[in-house]
């Protein structure tokens, strides 16, 4: 019952026009970021980050989450219109939704985008409250080993399920982790890779890792790939003459798709969105996968399929709840946007873990509102208000876009900490994460090994120290036992049986 009035006080807060307010601001920020390729949610939260500095921690969660499920979405938008998906995870509606944009019915196609993405949603966000308190409790139970050999899971999934390159996902990752040592140590007052300098004693602050790898090296990326031809409107959005009634999927085509795909789907969703580091796109892959070999029309798959673009876009957005549960019990990212949000929690002294939900739910119930409320208002807002307009956005001039992101990053990474230091930091993590991503190497491996590192380090340390230094304690231990043998597991279904697999064919 506790719970129940926990969830029903965070929608109350969000009667408060202040919270109101932030919660639209980011749903249309969430959009705009989604609907242009090249820019994702997860660079809109990292450029807003310094913002959460001065603002309270629940309209900073609020608007991270509205953004969440925003930027999710209208992915959808420059996929289906001109095939460049806005977002990796709309990789799969690009695929469809574009074949029905070239036979006429691109409004049709944004109409069930956005249906399955609200049908989508708003099942993840339910299944996020709904668990939550049976995740808290499960999550009390695992002692100092078994959390060591969770944060290990999570740092081997996020490697491995890295597109295959599992040496520079590796690679990647430890940078990140030796980014985190610097400072002071994590269980004794003592600095450590400092150098002598008094500078970085303070350690280095996640801020200017987050907009250096995901702003500055994303400018420095675009700068390098623009072209003349790239500032101009593409002529099939520029001519387009888009009707608010196109927008609305008629209830034949929604009853052919099926309501079992939109529930299954989110279901798929949300359980992947469970798994550390699997993403959007994963989660879209997979329900597209499933969906095709369950269909009726399985021969419309490709060739401009409805049930293809309703199956990706409820499991893309149902992922979004999902990637909260190991963030909020854990500090476990479930993504690379709940990696940043799980730096807003830090940045506002919120520590994640059970205690996190015994003692200060009223702080996080209006963030599973927002996600709720930002899944609900998809048709409302982005078909009938803004729907022909968002199609218009990629008309932008690129070099003014991206012109004006870099003063936003570097003003954005100094204001935060007032730091000369720290923004200097940025700018030579954009550096090297732009380097980083011309050679393929993960930018969100280095990020998420530097948020888990000092986990894994305490961990494994306190756990040594209780078992004075015996590291068969990892074995004995069930809870620890349990996820070593889950990530024996894994890896062997996802590396040897994905070999094997790829062999045969």
């Amino acid at each position: 019952m506790d719970t129940f009035l926990t969830l029903v006080g965070g929608f109350g807060a969000l009667a408060d026009w202040t919270v109101l307010g932030f919660m639209l601001g980011g749903f249309l920020i969430g959009t705009f970021f989604g609907a242009m390729p090249g820019l994702t949610s997860v660079l809109a939260i990292a450029l807003l980050l310094p913002i959460t500095y001065t603002i309270d921690v629940v309209p900073a969660l609020v608007m991270c989450a509205s953004i969440f499920m925003a930027g999710m979405y209208s992915g959808s938008i420059t996929a289906t219109t001109i095939n460049i998906p806005g977002a990796p995870s709309s990789m799969m509606t690009a695929i469809e939704g574009h074949q029905l944009m070239k036979k006429g019915f691109g409004a049709n196609a944004l109409g069930h985008a956005a249906l399955a993405s609200m049908i989508g949603g708003s099942i993840g966000a339910v299944l996020l409250m709904a668990f939550m308190p049976l995740a808290a409790e499960i999550s009390l139970l695992i002692r100092t080993p078994g959390k060591f050999s969770l944060v290990l899971f999570a740092l081997v999934v996020i490697i491995i399920v890295d597109r295959g390159a599992i040496a520079k996902g590796v690679v990647a990752t430890l940078l990140g982790i030796m980014f985190a040592t610097v400072g002071i140590d994590v269980l004794l007052p003592i600095p450590r890779f400092n150098f002598g300098t008094e500078t970085l004693i303070q350690g280095i602050d996640i801020m200017p890792l987050v907009i250096g790898a995901f702003a500055i090296s994303e400018v420095l990326i675009q700068a390098q790939n623009w072209n003349a031809a790239s500032g101009v409107a593409d002529p099939e959005t520029k001519g387009m003459k888009i009707r608010r009634r196109d927008f609305i999927p008629p209830m034949s085509e929604i009853r052919r798709i099926g309501f079992v795909t939109y529930v299954k789907s989110a279901f798929i969703g949300y359980g992947i969105g469970i798994l550390p580091g699997a993403g959007g796109s994963m989660a879209a892959f997979v329900s597209y996968a499933t969906a095709r070999g369950a269909s009726r029309y399985p021969e419309e798959y490709g060739k401009g399929s409805r049930e293809g673009i309703a199956a990706a876009e409820s499991a893309n957005n149902s992922m979004c709840g999902g990637a909260f549960v190991p963030m909020l019990m854990f500090g476990i990212p479930g993504d690379p946007t709940t990696a940043i949000v799980l730096g807003v929690l830090v940045i506002n002294g919120l520590q994640p873990g059970p205690r996190l939900l015994e003692h200060q739910a009223d702080l996080i119930a209006p963030m599973f509102a927002s996600l709720f409320l930002s899944a609900l208002v998809l048709i409302p807002l982005t078909l009938f208000l803004f729907g022909p307009y968002f199609v218009r956005i990629v008309s932008i001039p690129k070099g003014l876009l991206y012109s004006a992101i870099a003063v936003v990053a570097l003003v954005g990474s100094y204001v935060a900490t007032y730091s000369i230091f720290q923004m200097s930091l940025a700018v030579g993590f954009g550096l090297l994460a732009y380097v980083m991503r011309r050679q393929n190497y993960s930018t969100v491996s280095m990020l998420l090994g530097f948020i888990l590192g000092p986990d894994l380090e305490q961990y494994l340390r306190r756990a040594l120290s209780l078992s004075d230094g015996n590291p068969l304690v990892f074995l004995t231990s069930p809870d620890s036992l349990f996820f070593l043998l889950l990530t024996a597991l894994f890896a062997y279904m996802i590396v040897f049986r994905g070999r094997k697999k790829s062999a045969v064919a």
